[in-house]
């Protein structure tokens, strides 16, 4: 029997992309969070020197990689003593989210929280396994059906930053209903403003979260937007050691291990914080130059405190936005993609390089 899955959002911009490819001076596509800039060279170094991979993978991870993952999250997140039970790579960040209400045996009857703006994949989840979806900020709306909640801080598309008091109410709430709530948190090193402008954003884990256990709760991560590591498909979960487990079992099974290679790349990534930061820079400045022109072009930017994205509005319908900015050349994500709450807002990518972003400077007051 055939799955009933959404359509793909991305393929409705067909037209609209067609248009701005027709513009004078090509497209500018800020669709997509695809990452441009050069993977780093020590990343690439340690990729090449571990290519000797005759054997299978760990699937756990090696204990070097897991050592660093525990160590990245106490030094960057704090996060601490995490043990090797408590943390496992994935190969990405997209498959662990699209497959985890499978591997804990969610199905139909059960419901599936996830934000009121919000990335396509959480929903699509579950509909993999039959269960029941819910957008929804609010705890107190969570029903007592609830079997898994998503939180998304920075979040996608919205860049809206949770902080430890709504996380911590978010996890009491999932205790009191015995479900599991997973923090997907990719975008925690790229903080723009407030008290994020220069240190990480919150952490589900935080001990000022969740108290003195981890119990029920999970943290999502990926080195695809921090390292530019989105081809090499590099990701982690972390939390409660016996939802870790269950999750190494079911991959054991499946055969779902991330290249050798790779984990040593994510171990040499996660240990050095310099190309971290050069990155962040370079985001910042395309980010300073665009935002003042999607300003002067009549948009107002909403939340976008952290993460890839402006979430931009004239207060007009999203494809009404979209249109205007194709015949201009540039490309950007309707709002509709994210959630009934996005209908007049788009995303717009800072993930293009430095000429791209001049271009669209230069056309969108026009």
């Amino acid at each position: 029997m055939a799955l009933d899955l959404p359509d793909f959002p991305w393929d409705s911009l067909a037209a609209h992309a067609a248009t701005a490819r027709a513009h004078e001076g090509g497209i500018v596509d800020l669709s997509v969070g695809s990452p441009v800039d050069p993977t780093p060279e020590v990343v690439r170094e340690a990729l090449v020197a571990a290519t000797d991979a005759h054997a299978y993978p760990q699937v756990a991870g090696t204990p070097a990689l897991r050592a660093a993952i525990a160590e990245w999250y106490e030094r960057r997140r704090g996060v601490p003593g995490l043990t090797d039970a408590e943390v496992l790579p994935t190969i990405g960040s997209k498959e662990l989210i699209a497959g985890l209400a499978l591997w804990l045996g969610l199905g139909r009857g059960d419901t599936i929280v996830h934000p009121r703006a919000a990335y396509p994949t959480y929903a699509l989840g579950a509909a993999l396994v039959g269960a029941d979806v819910l957008a929804s900020d609010d705890p107190a709306e969570w029903p007592a059906s609830t079997r898994l909640v998503w939180l998304n801080s920075p979040g996608n598309p919205d860049g809206a930053v949770l902080d430890v008091e709504q996380l911590r109410a978010a996890v009491e709430r999932a205790r009191e209903l015995g479900a599991v709530i997973a923090g997907d948190e990719c975008y925690a090193e790229l903080g723009w403003e407030g008290e994020w402008a220069d240190r990480p954003t919150p952490s589900i884990l935080d001990p000022r979260v969740v108290g003195d256990g981890r119990e029920g709760v999970l943290s999502v991560y990926s080195l695809s937007k921090q390292s530019n590591l989105a081809g090499y498909r590099a990701g982690f979960v972390a939390g409660d050691a016996a939802v870790v487990q269950q999750l190494l079992s079911v991959r054991k099974h499946a055969g779902l291990m991330p290249p050798a290679p790779v984990q040593e790349a994510m171990r040499t990534a996660l240990g050095d914080e310099a190309h971290v930061a050069t990155q962040k820079e370079l985001y910042r400045s395309r980010r300073d130059r665009l935002a003042p022109a999607l300003r002067a072009a009549g948009f107002r930017i909403d939340r976008s405190e952290a993460g890839l994205y402006l979430w931009a509005t004239r207060d007009e319908p999203a494809e009404a936005s979209v249109a205007w900015l194709a015949e201009r050349g540039v490309l950007v994500a309707p709002g509709t993609f994210y959630g009934v709450d996005g209908g007049r807002h788009v995303r717009v990518a800072l993930t293009t390089t430095d000429e791209r972003i001049d271009a669209a400077v230069e056309r969108l007051p026009a």
